[in-house]
């Protein structure tokens, strides 16, 4: 007998499609390019950097043929910041710090310059026009320069990338006892607001409006979603409950002569 899957995506589909996030590698030895399904891999020439899946990153590292290069927000001082960000910063006291922006979207950078970026389209092996979203932008690539007053940012697959950096190579991370402190910190937080949203939810169920999650990563969806779910579902509920009883009990009023709210109204005014 099969035992009913969640819906919605589970963690662990969510930690296998992080595993296609491009990351960075020093090659420790000489090896051949590949022809993989997501696209070529160049060939890999010590000490010169190269980007590859995360999983055949990982796959090296074990092997001891590549050392990872940690992304630029996985590093101490970027988490404390980003942490202080979410716990201090008046303007997102309810809300998550801003993510990276995708392609097309305007930087930190490009706001002060009044550039406007433009997003490069990518092309499948048949022609077809798409442009990449996440695991399949460069979000975690170490980056050689980073403009002066740029903040860090949370890319989508932050949790599920740290976690894996954190338990294959950790020799390669800055401080990784600190690091995963901050991780915890960051993820505690960061669900906390996620359940505080109870009003929002509340309005969701109604119809008011949906629920912002701009900013919330694809683990923090995944673990959330059925607290989300459960909540509007029950709200909903009660807020049908209400209505059938309320139509109830107009009926019956209605059924006893039309003695209703509007008549004891009018009779207070009469009065």
């Amino acid at each position: 007998m099969a035992f009913p899957l969640p819906r919605g995506i589970t963690p662990p589909e969510i930690a296998f499609l992080a595993e296609m996030e491009q990351v960075t590698v020093v090659p420790r030895q000489r090896l051949e390019g590949l022809e993989l399904l997501g696209g070529p891999v160049e060939p890999l020439l010590p000490p010169r950097r190269a980007t590859l899946p995360l999983w055949l990153a990982l796959l090296l590292k074990r092997q001891r043929r590549a050392n990872i290069v940690p992304p630029s927000w996985l590093h101490p001082e970027a988490l404390s910041l980003i942490l202080e960000i979410e716990t201090q910063h008046s303007d997102y006291q309810n809300a998550f710090s801003p993510p990276p922006p995708l392609p097309g979207q305007p930087s930190v950078r490009d706001r002060e310059t009044q550039q406007t970026p433009v997003a490069v389209p990518q092309y499948t092996q048949d022609g077809e026009r798409y442009y990449a979203s996440p695991p399949f932008l460069p979000q975690n690539v170490a980056r050689d320069y980073i403009p002066p007053g740029e903040p860090p940012s949370l890319p989508y697959h932050w949790l599920e990338v740290g976690n894996m950096l954190l338990d294959a190579a950790s020799d390669d991370l800055v401080d990784p006892d600190q690091t995963r402190r901050l991780l915890k910190e960051l993820r505690e937080v960061r669900m906390a607001k996620f359940r505080a949203g109870t009003d929002v939810l509340d309005a969701a169920a109604i119809g008011g409006g949906g629920v912002a999650l701009t900013g919330v990563g694809a683990m923090e969806i995944g673990e959330g979603r059925g607290f989300v779910t459960g909540v509007v579902d029950g709200l909903r509920k009660i807020g049908a409950s209400k209505e059938q009883a309320r139509r109830e009990q107009m009926a019956e009023d209605m059924a006893n002569g039309g003695y209703g709210a509007t008549q004891d109204d009018d009779d207070d005014m009469e009065f």
